[in-house]
C-alpha cells in the first residue's frame, strides 16, 4: 500500500520519527543557546559591577588627593591614603628637577671639546661633538663624533667633588682607519654645572697609549656642554 506521495506506509512512519528526533534535537540546542545567553548576561552584569565599584574607589581616592593640599607647584609630594600602607610609605620623583642619584649632573648632554694649549692644533677648534649620558650610579657613556672605524663610544667613570662640582674618569679603546688597535685612551674631566643645571663647562686631558701604556699623545682644553631635554631641537644640537 502506498500513500499519496508514492512512499510505502511503514517509510512515511519511518520519515515522521526521524523528524521528530531532529526536533527534539533543535529544541534542545536552542534550550542551550538560552542558557549560555543567561550566562552571558550573568557575567556581564558582574564585570560591569565591578568597573562601577572601581570607579566608586577611584573618585574617592582622587577626591581625598586634590583635598589634601599635598600637591604643590612644581612638583610631587608623598601621598597620604586613608589606611595603613600595606608595604611602607610611598613616594613620587619628579624627573624633571634631574636629581637622580643625589646629583643634578645626571642626564643627556651635547658636549663639545675644544683645543687649547696644543701643540700643532689652534686654540679653539672643536676637537669632538658628542652625545654624553650621565647615569645616577656613577657611570658615563658618550657617543663621539669621531669614525665608528676608530671607535667612537667610549665609557667612564663619576663623583661629586663639590656642590656642583664632578670630576669624571674616561676610557676608550682606539683604532686606526685599517682596523688596527692602537691603545687605550684616558680621559680626565673636571666640570661644573650652572645654577639652572642646564648647561656645565670645564677641563679635560685626553692621553692615548700604545698597548703597552706608553703615552703616543697628550690633548687637553675647555669643555662646553648643554643638556637635552624632551623639547630640544636638532638644530640646538649641530
Amino acid at each position: 500500500m502506498t500513500n499519496s506521495y508514492g512512499f510505502p506506509g511503514n517509510q512515511r512512519y519511518q520519515t515522521r520519527g526521524v523528524r521528530n528526533v531532529i526536533d527534539a534535537a533543535v529544541d534542545n540546542r536552542r534550550q542551550g543557546k538560552n542558557v549560555m545567553r543567561t550566562m552571558f548576561k550573568m557575567a556581564i552584569t558582574a564585570t560591569l559591577a565591578m568597573v562601577l565599584l572601581g570607579m566608586g574607589f577611584v573618585s574617592r581616592a582622587n577626591a581625598q588627593c586634590a583635598g589634601s593640599g599635598s600637591f604643590k607647584v612644581g612638583g610631587i609630594q608623598q601621598q597620604s591614603w586613608e589606611g595603613a600602607p600595606p608595604f611602607g610609605t610611598a613616594s613620587f620623583l619628579q624627573v624633571a628637577n634631574h636629581t637622580g642619584g643625589g646629583a643634578d649632573i645626571v642626564g643627556f648632554w651635547k658636549v663639545k671639546f675644544i683645543s687649547e694649549g696644543n701643540a700643532g692644533i689652534p686654540d679653539g677648534t672643536v676637537l669632538d661633538n658628542a652625545f654624553v649620558q650621565w647615569h645616577s650610579d656613577g657611570t658615563e657613556m658618550m657617543n663621539s663624533s669621531r669614525a665608528p672605524v676608530t671607535q667612537s663610544f667610549c665609557m667612564g667613570v663619576w663623583q661629586k667633588i663639590g656642590r656642583s662640582s664632578y670630576q669624571l674618569n674616561h676610557f676608550a679603546l682606539t683604532f686606526d682607519t685599517s682596523n688596527n688597535f692602537v691603545g687605550p685612551a684616558q680621559v680626565q674631566e673636571d666640570v661644573t654645572l650652572d645654577k639652572k643645571a642646564d648647561q656645565y663647562t670645564g677641563t679635560f686631558k685626553t692621553d692615548f697609549y700604545d698597548p703597552s701604556g706608553n703615552v703616543l699623545l697628550e690633548v687637553m682644553g675647555n669643555i662646553t656642554a648643554i643638556r637635552i631635554t624632551v623639547n630640544t631641537t636638532t638644530q640646538q644640537v649641530l
